[in-house]
């Protein structure tokens, strides 16, 4: 490798070197739960059994250590698994403080599994001055999700980090919806970077995945234990699914985000839509943290319409190209209620004091051709 690759060299190259026996280009899948030994306690190589380790795995957590700037990386089943492994590096009675639109995955397991074993939780809008009136003697860990879902607010990660590390506190930033292409935690200061790899790393919604990277070999060591104990593991397939699509990440992330511009500008000109949600879009100082630590805002979209829930639903429905659908990052522009299906499992009270209102529509912006996706929307407005 070169001393200094770029993010697609990286992507196609760290940790990929062609196969030994055969020459194989691609990596080869390696299906096996375990592996001959030597002698006893004496392995042929670092891996005696794959819920800790495996080859085509290995591939695939070298080259998201490279896009991540990272010393290590661990891949595992979902995103939640990742998120379950981290959270569970915590001792009993820790205080956790989260960005308030946070994931509802997220909220869930905070809120109504770890509660239960003396976690404690505080959710606020996430800016220098709150954070300091949320600390406490026991708070031990910062999570930040920036850009959020589905508001697709900013948190400044490098200003939150810096504060974080002057008190003792370690942060995670969950990257899932700008990708490792747009935003590099690590580099801003974050202890560790999350993401979902079913969204943009995989991009082709046929994966379920997970994966952290971190450059604090202690926060490894720990997560690393988890893995191994917790037991979700990321199968071999899903490994080399996901290295196949590292490879197209850049050019992905590219297509997703010149067509997300152009829907940024028809829905601004749409007397039908009262608001959106788009990093940089807002407030002068949302945008200035955008302009500061992405690359570019995203093809994650959110938007209301004027009406009412009926609205919405006759909105979805009269769609043709859009598809109705869960999760983003897909080669395929989905589309989806908040208020209904992803956050659903978020209280009725919270999602109101948020803003994740009836009306409010999440769009996650594909690789179809980006006229087909303005018609498709134009005809759906004329319904209403």
């Amino acid at each position: 490798m070169l001393s200094h690759p770029g993010f697609s060299t990286v992507a196609i190259h760290e940790g990929q070197e062609a196969e030994l026996v055969h020459g194989s280009v691609n990596i080869p899948i390696h299906y096996t739960s375990t592996y001959k030994q030597k002698e006893p306690n004496v392995c042929t190589s670092k891996f005696d059994y794959s819920r800790g380790g495996n080859p085509t795995v290995d591939a695939l957590n070298q080259a998201y250590a490279g896009l991540e700037r990272a010393k290590f990386a661990l891949t595992f089943a979902s995103g939640c698994a990742a998120t379950n492994a981290i959270l569970m590096t915590l001792e009993k009675g820790t205080h956790v403080i989260t960005i308030d639109d946070l994931y509802g995955g997220t909220n869930r397991m905070l809120n109504k599994v770890f509660s239960k074993f003396g976690l404690e939780t505080t959710m606020i809008e996430m800016t220098l001055e709150n954070i300091e009136k949320s600390i406490k003697d026991n708070t031990k860990l910062i999570w930040l999700e920036t850009p959020t879902n589905p508001l697709l607010k900013l948190a400044d990660i490098e200003a939150v980090c810096s504060f974080a590390k002057s008190r003792g506190i370690k942060t995670v930033v969950d990257n899932t919806f700008a990708s490792s292409y747009l935003q590099s935690p690590l580099l801003l200061g974050a202890d560790v970077s999350l993401q979902s790899c079913t969204k943009f790393l995989s991009g082709h919604s046929d994966v379920i995945a997970g994966m952290i990277a971190t450059n604090d070999e202690e926060i490894y060591k720990k997560v690393y234990f988890n893995l191994m104990s917790l037991g979700g593991c990321i199968s071999p397939m899903d490994a080399f699914l996901l290295t196949r699509s590292l490879k197209t990440l850049k050019i992905r992330m590219r297509e997703h985000c010149k067509s997300a511009s152009a829907i940024i500008a028809y829905l601004k000109g749409n007397p039908q839509v009262s608001k959106i949600y788009y990093p940089g879009f807002g407030s002068d100082e949302q945008a200035q943290i955008a302009k500061k630590q992405m690359r570019h805002p995203g093809s994650m979209v959110s938007f209301e319409i004027t009406g009412d829930l009926d609205t919405s639903k006759k909105f979805i429905k009269s769609l043709k190209v859009f598809t109705l659908a869960e999760s983003l990052g897909g080669a395929e522009s989905l589309i989806e209620l908040p208020a209904l299906m992803t956050h659903a499992s978020v209280p009725a009270e919270q999602r109101a004091r948020l803003g994740i209102t009836d009306t409010l529509i999440r769009v996650s912006i594909g690789l179809e051709e980006v006229e087909d996706l303005l018609d498709d929307l134009e005809r759906a407005f004329s319904t209403l």
